[in-house]
């Protein structure tokens, strides 16, 4: 070991991803440990970091050239010694020039003045804060006023943040590529128009609002027209996730799911207002679509339509998850099974999961057995899948992967075909009350059962 040059030997170091394993490599040998402590370059600490500030201070110490560092505070109580506090985070800016991807979690101590501090730090260019509730819309704009390499955004659960100077000033900025805004009370949807021609360099978005302030911000009439007067160019953008928002036409969000055309992913869920037209005009918009999600209420404006739009138009669809949260009646249902086949046989689907669909039954599955791409399905609550459509899919050509939640229909018979084949890589039975842990073993290569 003596003899190897550092480069090799930090080579290897680098191919060591178990954080455990490489501390105690480190250990081997002082050559090892020095080495280690230069090469080091991130970091992911937490409750155990006591006392805190005096920790992080030894380790900042130690690894010199850290570049990511992770602080969390999930599970933490009293007992375990006090969190990281303002203090620590000056320490943070001080002690780690290289410093440029920063999360905390959980870290309730911290205020405003942490971020004034992080704004010292240049190189900082993601920044993800999860629940920390004396974060405020202030301490922000602190921040990216000082971190104009800022590229990554998170903010969850922050819900003292509101949507002021900082959004604006981002706009401007316009080096924003991934913000994701899920579950800030205090932020609608009316305030991200301030956002400006930074939507011309997002490529990931993500809005999400929690289920007591859903639908809230629909009577803020004002804030919402603002988006008819403004052009939203959105042409970079290329993952889009919107939850429990309002899709309604000239309005709002709407106006961004217009804009979009190089969409690779696409995630709607309990968006109200999502209509025929919207999917299809996003469909022949994204000719690259790579995989959509659509969680939607019964009754549902949606129909075959938009499938079938999906089918002509996105030729590279591989991901597709359709789910209803209220079980459908055929009177109801949105999307039938020729709309469902549709896309399996016009697009490269590998992964389909079902849920809540009532229109999927055994003749889907008979279908199925066509689908060449297809490699992993999952089912959840779909009752009208019975031992007849599940015995199946020991004929499915490359499935690999098979995941079964809540299905009433089906029972150990239904897998009874695929006990020995060892033809799947993985079977996940969850919540099946009419199949037994017992009747899933050898069905696949690995097979996991809960039963609530």
């Amino acid at each position: 070991m003596d003899d190897l040059p550092n480069q090799l030997v930090w080579e290897i170091l680098g191919r060591i991803k178990n954080t455990v394993d490489r501390n105690n490599l480190s250990l081997a040998c002082k050559r090892l440990y020095h080495l280690d402590n230069e090469q080091r370059k991130s970091l992911r600490v937490g409750c155990g970091l006591d006392p805190a500030n005096e920790s992080l201070t030894c380790l900042c110490n130690r690894f010199p050239n850290l570049t990511r560092i992770e602080i969390i505070y999930s599970g933490w109580m009293s007992k375990a010694g006090k969190q990281l506090d303002d203090d620590g985070l000056l320490i943070l800016s001080n002690s780690c020039p290289s410093l440029t991807d920063l999360t905390l979690n959980y870290c309730t101590f911290i205020t405003d003045v942490s971020l004034s501090y992080l704004s010292s730090c240049s190189k900082l260019s993601s920044l993800k804060l999860n629940f920390t509730p004396r974060i405020s819309g202030c301490g922000i704009l602190s921040l990216v006023m000082g971190c104009k390499n800022l590229r990554i955004l998170h903010l969850i659960q922050c819900i003292n943040v509101s949507s002021v100077e900082w959004l604006e000033y981002l706009g401007k900025l316009a080096t924003l590529e991934d913000l994701s805004i899920k579950n800030c009370s205090a932020i609608c949807e009316g305030d991200l128009i301030k956002l400006g021609p930074s939507w011309r360099k997002l490529k990931r978005f993500q809005f999400e609002v929690d289920d007591l302030h859903c639908y809230m911000d629909v009577y803020d009439r004002l804030a919402v027209d603002r988006w008819q007067k403004q052009c939203v160019p959105c042409e970079n953008m290329q993952e889009l996730s919107l939850v429990n928002c309002i899709i309604s036409p000239g309005r709002g969000l709407a106006c961004v799911l217009d804009q979009c055309k190089k969409l690779e992913k696409i995630h709607l869920d309990m968006c109200v207002g999502v209509r025929d037209c919207d999917i299809i005009g996003l469909a022949q918009r994204s000719g690259d679509l790579r995989g959509i999600s659509l969680s939607v209420n019964t009754p549902s404006r949606l129909t075959d339509e938009s499938l079938k739009a999906l089918a002509q138009n996105c030729s590279q669809l591989e991901s597709v998850r359709l789910s209803f949260t209220v079980y459908e009646v055929p009177s109801f249902a949105s999307f039938t099974l020729n709309g469902i086949l549709a896309l399996i046989k016009m697009c490269p689907i590998r992964e389909l999961a079902l849920d809540h669909v009532y229109s999927f039954n055994d003749d889907g599955m008979q279908a199925l057995c066509s689908a060449e791409c297809l490699e992993s399905l999952e089912l959840v609550r779909c009752h009208e899948v019975s031992d007849e459509g599940l015995q199946l899919v020991s004929q499915f050509p490359n499935l690999c992967v098979l995941r079964l939640n809540k299905c009433l229909g089906v029972t150990d018979d239904g897998l009874k075909p695929l006990v020995g084949l060892y033809k799947l890589e993985l079977l996940a039975v969850d919540d099946c009350p009419l199949i037994s842990e017992c009747g899933i073993q050898g069905a696949a290569k690995s097979v996991t059962f809960k039963m609530y």
